[in-house]
C-alpha cells in the first residue's frame, strides 16, 4: 500500500462522516517542506473556509493519533476550485467535453503536455483533441490533469 493510499484510508470516512465528498488529495514528500493537500466538496459545489477549516482540524488530529505520515508536513484544505484537478475515472466523466490539460509520466507521440478537449473515456484512458489530432492517454500514464476553466 503506497503512503497516499494509507493517509486516504485513514482520512475519507471522517471527511464524508463530516457531510462532504472526499474529491482528493496530492501528496507532495519534500523533507521539512512535505505538503499535504486535500479536496473537499459538497454535493450542491460549494464548500467555504468555515468548512475547510473545521474538515483541516479533524484531520490534522487523525494524522497526529495515525502517524501516517512520519515527517514534520503542512496540512491544506480546500474546495478543488474551478481548476479542479481530477483524480478518478469517475471525475473525468463529469467533465467529458470540456477543455483539460494533462501532463503524462511518459511521452505520448513525442509530447508529455496536452491541452485541448477530452472527448472520450474509456475504462484504461481518456481520448484528447487537440489541433484535429485524437491522441489516447491511458490513466497509469496520466501524472497530473485538471478542468481548464471557462470565463
Amino acid at each position: 500500500m503506497t503512503i497516499e493510499e494509507k493517509i486516504e484510508n485513514a482520512l475519507r470516512a471522517t471527511v464524508e462522516s463530516m457531510g462532504f465528498d472526499w474529491w482528493g488529495m496530492e501528496y507532495m514528500p519534500a523533507g521539512r517542506h512535505t505538503l499535504l493537500r486535500v479536496f473537499i466538496e459538497k454535493s450542491d459545489g460549494t464548500v467555504n473556509s468555515d468548512e475547510t477549516y473545521a474538515v483541516c482540524k479533524q484531520i490534522s488530529a487523525i494524522l497526529d493519533v495515525e502517524d501516517v505520515i512520519s515527517s514534520e508536513f503542512r496540512l491544506e484544505v480546500s474546495s478543488p476550485g474551478m481548476d479542479r484537478l481530477l483524480f478518478s475515472p469517475e471525475q473525468y466523466v463529469r467533465y467529458v467535453g470540456n477543455e483539460v490539460q494533462v501532463r503524462t509520466t511518459l511521452a505520448i507521440l513525442g509530447r508529455k503536455r496536452f491541452k485541448g478537449l477530452m472527448s472520450k473515456v474509456t475504462e484504461s484512458g481518456i481520448e484528447m483533441e487537440i489541433d484535429g489530432e485524437l491522441y489516447e492517454i491511458p490513466f497509469e500514464l496520466i501524472d497530473k490533469a485538471n478542468v481548464v476553466p471557462k470565463f
